[in-house]
């Protein structure tokens, strides 16, 4: 088993969310232009969908989506390499922004800022719940528990990111060539 490596793809991605996430409390409407909105079509704020994953509402909105990033990221980098972790991560998360804008689109849910690395980290999940038959069941069940979980709770949570994030991440395990995964 390899050991982490401290420059990896997991470490630096976590290491980036965690500086803009110091960085965004001293300016002023940093969430409303780097989060996910209506800015993005009404402004052309095409930055969005990626910058989104960096910016995270709270201190344990950022903890827990790290040490989750950080369990998937090193399991997923370590055994099929980084860049397949970064292309999860980085071009699955963006999909799961266009899904998730999507979806606050044609429910004209306006006032919604989307922000967080829970979506693109749910990419993961939803990968990891393809290649690994005997985690299936776990990780669907692990999606909807940090789904719908927080909202019984009261909290506000972007839940359909989870789940085109756990969609987009069964779909590219499926279509990984057998060359690409030793699956």
């Amino acid at each position: 088993m390899n050991s982490v490596r401290l420059l990896s793809v997991t470490n630096i991605t976590i290491l980036l969310c965690s500086l803009v996430f110091v960085i965004d409390g001293s300016f002023v409407n940093s969430a409303l232009m780097f989060g996910l909105n209506f800015l993005f079509v009404e402004y052309n704020f095409f930055w969005q969908p990626l910058s989104t994953m960096f910016m995270h509402a709270t201190l344990m909105h950022i903890v827990m989506n790290m040490v989750i990033l950080f369990q998937f990221g090193t399991l997923i980098e370590q055994t099929y390499g980084p860049k397949i972790l970064f292309l999860l991560f980085f071009i699955g998360g963006v999909m799961t922004s266009l899904a998730s804008f999507a979806y606050i689109y044609i429910f004209n849910m306006t006032s919604h800022n989307i922000v967080g690395a829970s979506g693109a980290i749910s990419v993961l999940i939803g990968f990891v719940a393809f290649v690994d038959k005997t985690k299936t069941k776990v990780m669907l069940i692990w999606v909807l528990a940090i789904s719908f979980l927080p909202l019984l709770m009261g909290l506000n949570i972007a839940w359909y990111s989870h789940l085109a994030g756990f969609g987009i991440g069964y779909i590219a395990g499926s279509k990984a060539e057998k060359k690409y995964l030793d699956i």
